[in-house]
């Protein structure tokens, strides 16, 4: 990296700006690079999300091209590489499939090398997509995986050479959510009190949670005292109401749409549950450690280097309803060994990760491949 008075520009492109973990991952590390070093700009596929406004707060410009399906990426990749050619950036990070695969292309256009792009989830993906992200991850010089079983995998599954493959984990601030005042949420017919199991997440089939409806509801009928808070929006939605209403069970899971107080949130939880399909390392497993929140989690991608069975939580197989059945059962029959694993989850969290731990190693890798980095033609 040449040394100068000027801060290094870096653009990043990502899919949207809606408050999913990659989304808030950027937000983190993009408003703790240190300006005096480098000149963020954010660059997103889709129209204006809500974090958008958030970056634009710290300083950060941040343009949104409004991408709507397949048949808008064309014009999009053509104004995303005019806009990244016009800013003018030595490197360029993108995030999700289509901010990878659209901002790698437009990048190569706009002449920017070296190209770093973010692996996010071990997902085997279809023949076509597969295809596209090996064609193009030949113009990336770095990919970075949130956790070393994604990087395995994306080496093994997608084919990803290991020599520019690397691990940073995601990051949590471990204050916002140790020190969360509980939110009341009566108001969404969960009296004070009654005992909470969360998902936090989009509202989307990798996520599980129909299988996490059909496991909760035998517990809910037990135990009246218990509710299931599901915290996100998506697809799913009309699908996970229809369940709820067919079980008879509205009155104890309830549906919450995105929330801007998920710290508050988890500090009134009891545990939280995570029954994805697929994952990376899911930043809200961390912050509900982070909490003090045992874990009840599917046995993912990434997920071992977070929830210790019985010692942070229980890990169940992906898929399985009864399984989870058991381990959430566990959680409400024995709220003192609950207790003890989410202290030892905050430990965990508190001397491994931090937002400022991963930004560090994301500065370090930027620096040296603007240093030994060879242009990519």
């Amino acid at each position: 990296m040449a040394h100068s008075n000027e801060p290094v520009r870096i653009a990043f492109c990502i899919t949207d700006l809606d408050p999913g973990g990659a989304e808030r991952a950027l937000v983190q590390l993009v408003t703790r690079l240190d300006r005096q070093s480098w000149e963020p700009a954010v660059f997103c596929l889709a129209g204006e999300g809500s974090l958008a406004a958030q970056l634009r707060q710290a300083d950060i410009p941040v343009t949104c091209f409004g991408a709507r399906g397949m048949m808008s990426l064309p014009r999009v990749l053509w104004q995303l590489a005019r806009e990244l050619k016009r800013f003018r950036a030595a490197l360029l990070q993108t995030f999700l499939f289509h901010g990878n695969i659209v901002g790698r292309v437009a990048g190569w256009w706009a002449g920017i090398s070296p190209i770093v792009s973010g692996v996010r989830v071990a997902e085997k993906r279809s023949r076509w997509p597969l295809r596209l992200d090996r064609w193009t991850n030949a113009l990336v010089v770095t990919n970075v995986c949130v956790s070393q079983a994604v990087a395995d995998f994306s080496i093994a599954e997608a084919g990803l050479s290991p020599a520019k493959t690397v691990a940073i984990p995601n990051g949590v601030e471990v204050a916002q959510f140790e020190h969360a005042v509980p939110a009341r949420l009566e108001d969404l017919g969960i009296p004070t009190g009654s005992r909470l199991l969360v998902a936090v997440g989009r509202l989307d089939p990798q996520k599980g949670l129909k299988t996490l409806v059909e496991a909760a509801a035998p517990l809910l009928t037990q135990h009246p005292d218990v509710h299931l808070l599901l915290v996100g929006e998506g697809p799913e939605r009309r699908m996970l109401t229809a369940m709820i209403q067919a079980r008879d069970l509205s009155t104890q899971i309830h549906l919450a749409g995105w929330r801007a107080d998920v710290p508050e949130i988890l500090a009134r939880s009891t545990a939280l549950v995570l029954s994805s399909y697929w994952e990376g390392m899911p930043n809200v497993v961390l912050e509900a450690m982070a909490a003090g929140l045992p874990v009840v989690a599917t046995r993912v991608e990434g997920i071992a280097e977070l929830v210790q069975d019985d010692q942070t939580g229980w890990t169940v197989p992906i898929g399985s309803a009864s399984e989870l059945q058991t381990a959430m059962s566990q959680v409400l029959s024995d709220p003192e060994r609950a207790r003890q694993m989410g202290q030892a989850g905050q430990e965990l969290v508190r001397s491994q990760f931090s937002w400022d731990a991963m930004m560090r190693r994301y500065d370090a890798l930027y620096r040296q491949l603007l240093t030994t980095a060879a242009p990519i033609r």
